[in-house]
């Protein structure tokens, strides 16, 4: 998630100061990723430190606006123009557990596919009602541009959640795939063994009847 280009977005409709900036950020993704003030400051300063953005003014209680600069519209349109880059993916947690679990004895495997999956599919449910919440909301005469923002997330946690499912169900059918090759190399690996050598010694029969032939007593 870029907080510093969200932050660019949200400055180029007018100078704003940090708690504002938290504020309408929260506002627009329906607080799916909350931001403290200390990260916006933060944020802001480096954008300062950048040209991207600059001070402008304060307010009777003393809070700093900033302005986004020419400079910062340019990294803004650059932003929007440019796809998010897939050759490089975020790390995943739950991608991150499972491929450790495989690796780790005594692990129940399929205990952790089965907890994610009761997990997740209650965040598909809290999900799918409120975006019904938000369908209606977008339906009336005061609805806003941040309601159709939300709709847009919440649209992108659901079908996140769904395919996270459904890549549970995946993995649930390799593990036990793989548990039946397992079972099978082994059974494959007992069938090509020798036979176990028979116990006790054997009479050196040769021996004996070459020394009959030879008349040795």
């Amino acid at each position: 998630m870029s907080i510093r280009h969200g932050l660019l977005a949200l400055l180029d409709q007018g100078p704003r100061y940090g708690y504002q900036l938290r504020t309408e950020f929260e506002a627009r993704t329906g607080a799916t990723w909350p931001l403290n003030v200390g990260q916006v400051y933060t944020t802001l300063g480096r954008l300062e430190r950048d040209g991207l953005v600059q001070p402008s003014g304060e307010d009777d209680e003393g809070h700093v606006f900033y302005a986004i600069t020419g400079t910062g519209r340019e990294e803004l349109r650059n932003w929007f123009g440019t796809p998010v880059r897939r050759d490089n993916p975020p790390r995943d947690e739950l991608a991150i557990k499972l491929a450790m679990a495989v690796t780790v004895p005594g692990v129940d495997v399929g205990a952790v596919v089965q907890h994610q999956r009761v997990h997740t599919m209650r965040a598909l449910q809290d999900y799918t009602r409120l975006k019904g919440q938000a369908l209606q909301a977008a339906e009336e005469p005061a609805a806003e541009d941040r309601d159709l923002a939300w709709l847009l997330v919440l649209d992108q946690l659901i079908f996140q959640a769904e395919a996270e499912i459904r890549w549970l169900d995946h993995c649930e059918t390799r593990l036990v795939r793989h548990v039946e090759r397992a079972a099978e190399r082994a059974a494959e690996r007992v069938a090509a063994a020798p036979p176990p050598a028979a116990s006790g010694r054997r009479k050196p029969v040769a021996r004996t009847a070459a020394r009959k032939g030879t008349g040795e007593q």
